[in-house]
């Protein structure tokens, strides 16, 4: 048995893509329309998985776009997506510059907690060892939910 990819439907694609892909640095592996089925699909994979995802199939995020309008609703059921970034300091500016809300700052240098813009969970964990605690994270407090 083999993980493959976790689903996840998105109601705006420009605005999923401009998260995931260009905030959050995930780069698009494959994608496939069905004019029959009226949906698109988009497979993303960490930058460091790009390459074995296309040999091996590691864990990819797909991203579903129905065409014809729905209004969907999550919980914390699901739970959340964790990606490890080089540096969690600088994953959360880049997603707060684009004007993401960071729902759990990094203020122990090691995790974070963001959503994307159809309220997924996603948690960012340090590689490594945990960074120095630094501000504007240290003093920062929690915002809504993860």
């Amino acid at each position: 048995m083999r993980y493959l990819h976790t689903m996840v439907r998105v109601s705006d694609l420009d605005a999923s893509l401009r998260f995931w892909r260009d905030l959050l640095g995930l780069v698009e592996t494959r994608r496939m329309e069905s004019e029959q089925g009226r949906f698109t699909l988009i497979y993303l994979a960490a930058p460091q998985d790009r390459d074995r995802a296309e040999a091996e199939q590691s864990p990819e995020l797909e991203l579903t776009y129905n065409w014809d309008p729905e209004t969907y609703t999550g919980g914390r059921n699901f739970g959340h997506l964790a990606y490890r970034v080089d540096d969690i300091h600088a994953a959360c500016r880049r997603l707060m510059d684009g004007g993401v809300t960071i729902n759990r700052p990094p203020r122990d240098g090691r995790m974070a907690f963001v959503r994307s813009p159809d309220g997924i969970s996603v948690e960012l964990l340090q590689d490594g060892q945990a960074l120095v605690p630094a501000e504007p994270w240290t003093s920062m407090p929690n915002t809504g939910a993860w």
